[in-house]
């Protein structure tokens, strides 16, 4: 042992800094937020609540029922039911989240091809019943309408990649096979 190592020991130099620092913090005003009051907003890509993004031109869901948000999903808590519309189309019946059940990874939003698939910024979602975290494609819609609504479609253009643009090719990079 070290003559340095001794007097820390002997002085409990810790527990003096410790003590320091709480006597300094003693007499500071608290910085305590008094939650229902005072809310915080959420950070930029916090995945709170799901919703199913409307197409703007129809008003409809924009799911067009391909399942990879359901293949993609650790917990498996998504399901989606189809059927075979008039014209030989998918047609989604019900599309179901169960919310208890999710880890919130945002892996189905990434898996999403049409980008209709969200974690909104929501964070407050809290009952009694089960029922009420048993998301049905009327109740999703309702979350996009309710908590992202017109600036939701801004957080595809900021958020949501890859882009067309990412794939284009360079100006300086050369070319071959096409003929100028």
């Amino acid at each position: 042992m070290t003559v340095h190592e001794l007097i820390r020991k002997v002085f409990f130099v810790e527990i003096l800094k410790g003590l320091a620092l709480t006597l300094s913090r003693l007499f500071t005003r608290p910085v305590t937020r008094r939650y229902p009051k005072e809310k915080r907003p959420a950070a930029l890509g916090f995945r709170g609540l799901h919703a199913l993004v409307r197409n703007p031109a129809t008003g409809e869901a924009k799911c067009v029922g391909c399942g990879l948000c359901a293949a993609v999903c650790p917990s498996r808590c998504i399901s989606i039911y189809t059927s075979e519309g008039p014209e030989h189309q998918k047609v989604v019946d019900r599309y179901e989240i169960e919310v208890l059940r999710c880890v919130f990874c945002s892996l189905c939003v990434e898996a999403c091809p049409f980008g209709a698939v969200v974690l909104t910024p929501h964070y407050e979602y809290a009952d009694y019943t089960r029922e009420a975290f048993y998301m049905t494609k009327e109740r999703l819609l309702e979350n996009w309408d309710r908590f992202m609504g017109r600036e939701g479609y801004e957080y595809f253009e900021r958020f949501w990649n890859p882009k067309t643009s990412h794939f284009s090719t360079p100006r300086n990079q050369a070319v071959f096979g096409k003929d100028r």
